[in-house]
């Protein structure tokens, strides 16, 4: 059985900066693509970042310059550095990871607001 631990959410002021991490356990292997999506409170789930074995990367535009992904092949881990964080960014952030299958964590909330 696969799991994903997501952690790193929580309350950050206009301007902060949050760092989620996203754990892949179980019987997962050769994984290819790890991502971070997110949906906000009335709007369709959308693609954050997402990172390919070789490293390749892929942003949505409205994080481009701001947030950063990264992952550690070893623990099956995937990392999202946000910085500069504004009021839109709120939403529920979801770790996925793909192998032969598509995996999704449970979410982690995300709140931008002074």
């Amino acid at each position: 059985q696969v799991q994903l631990v997501e952690s790193g959410g929580g309350l950050v002021q206009p301007g902060g900066s949050l760092r989620l991490s996203c754990v892949a356990s179980g019987s997962i292997f050769s994984i290819h693509r790890m991502g971070w999506y997110r949906q906000a409170p009335g709007k369709q789930r959308e693609l954050v970042a997402d990172i390919f074995i070789g490293g390749r990367t892929n942003y949505a535009d409205s994080v481009k310059g701001r947030f950063t992904i990264s992952r550690d092949n070893a623990k099956n881990t995937v990392f999202l550095q946000m910085n500069s964080l504004k009021p839109e960014d709120t939403a529920v952030y979801y770790c996925r990871v793909t192998s032969a299958y598509d995996y999704w964590g449970q979410g982690t909330q995300v709140t931008v607001s002074s």
